[in-house]
């Protein structure tokens, strides 16, 4: 009823060819079958489609850049999700704490030791980073530049969490996009005490069943975890025990679905 209301109400004040043009552009981005995603490539589907009868879950974003753009977590957050954002660059959770006050915001600088860093800003921010081998690759290369450097003080990412998650808490699943940096943050994990159900990292030039086994893959694979999924440049990993448990229950439903279909013959 609101809908046919508020089409009226549009027709009164624009014309017929202009009203057109809007309603195609509405069934073509806006539709009752369509589902938005705020990644960069599509991993929040991926999660959500894991997840999908979750409905107070609880993530971590390593290298949260923006509480939208590019963001793994903003969908679960809109959905009822709580978490905590990390990122370095300074300044940057004046927005979260404004468009996600229900999450735990932080500018913290994260490495797999305390350490001094420094963090080398671009003129796109969502390249920003601490590795030299990565900053060199990028500086000066499709208009992108190194615009400013800072001395940063680094935690590791278990002392961050020690301090904020509570023992009672599970972790559905640590996002970490570090430019070049993953390594050194999945490393600062203590694993025993902090074991999220699904990872993801960003690991570029890679496919999911890679011969050549990164630092990163090792460590979540002696830690309990196996390769699940993969968009272009982010690689999912699926703890072993929940892997196991997810496909039980979908065998669970299959039977129970296939028995309901028996009796009503």
């Amino acid at each position: 009823m609101q809908k046919n209301k508020m089409k009226k109400v549009i027709k009164k004040f624009i014309s017929k060819k202009n009203y057109s043009a809007i309603m195609r552009w509405k069934n073509i981005f806006f539709n009752d079958y369509a589902i938005k995603s705020y990644s960069q490539e599509g991993e929040d589907m991926i999660l959500r489609r894991l997840f999908e009868t979750k409905k107070n879950g609880f993530y971590i974003d390593v290298g949260a850049h923006h509480p939208k753009r590019f963001s793994n977590t903003y969908y679960f957050y809109k959905i009822g999700w709580r978490g905590i954002n990390i990122d370095a660059m300074p300044g940057s959770m004046k927005l979260f704490n404004k468009i996600r006050p229900r999450d735990i915001n932080l500018e913290e600088a994260v490495s797999d030791k305390i350490e001094k860093l420094t963090y080398h800003i671009f003129n796109e921010p969502a390249l920003s980073g601490f590795s030299e081998e990565l900053i060199t690759k990028r500086d000066g290369k499709n208009d992108y530049h190194v615009i400013d450097t800072i001395d940063l003080k680094a935690k590791t990412l278990s002392e961050i969490l020690e301090r904020y998650i509570l023992n009672e808490q599970d972790i559905d699943f640590l996002n970490v996009d570090a430019e070049g940096f993953d390594y050194r943050v999945l490393a600062g994990n203590d694993w025993q005490k902090f074991h999220p159900k699904v990872i993801l990292f960003e690991e570029l030039n890679s496919v999911l069943l890679d011969k050549y086994i990164s630092p990163s893959r090792k460590l979540l694979e002696i830690n309990g975890y196996i390769p699940y999924a993969k968009t272009v440049n982010t690689v999912f990993f699926i703890d072993k025990n929940y892997y196991n448990k997810l496909i039980k229950n979908k065998l669970n439903e299959k039977e129970s679905k296939s028995c309901k279909r028996s009796i009503s013959r």
